[in-house]
């Protein structure tokens, strides 16, 4: 499991270990999620985020957006785009983690890989939005 960080470790950074913390013990739910959503859009929409403010919740985070953002702090974000451009996504989950003006990349390889954790997990994606918002809201707060 690789979770990159665009930031070394600091007292302001605690939200990027829970955020480790929330997917590492969410592996399955999450999985399921972003390979319901890659059914429903592929990447039409962008790459799944999880914006903590206000509240943790999911959206979409466009590729020109995070362009945008990797020119506006000189290209250190070029191998984040380079591993949401060429993942593999019947293999990992790549989502982006929003925070504190900082993002922070989430990528892992589950097992079962993320086809099997959808049809395991048997619920839809807005059951599975639901679910793991609510968590997030008691473990990211």
């Amino acid at each position: 499991m690789m979770f990159a960080s665009t930031q070394p470790e600091s007292g302001d950074n605690k939200w990027r270990r829970q955020l480790d913390k929330f997917a590492k013990e969410n592996q399955q739910e999450l999985a399921a999620l972003f390979w319901g959503l890659w059914l429903e859009n592929g990447d039409s929409q962008g790459t799944i985020g999880i914006d903590l403010q206000p509240t943790p919740h999911f959206v979409y985070c466009p590729k020109e957006a995070i362009e945008k953002l990797n020119n506006r702090v000189e290209n250190r974000l070029q191998e984040i785009l380079g591993i949401v451009e060429n993942h593999k996504p019947e293999v990992e989950v790549v989502m982006i983690g929003i925070g504190k003006g900082e993002i922070k990349l989430i990528q892992f390889a589950p097992q079962p890989a993320p086809p099997d954790c959808f049809q395991q997990v048997g619920k839809d994606v807005n059951e599975l939005l639901e679910l793991l918002e609510q968590r997030m809201q008691e473990q990211l707060n």
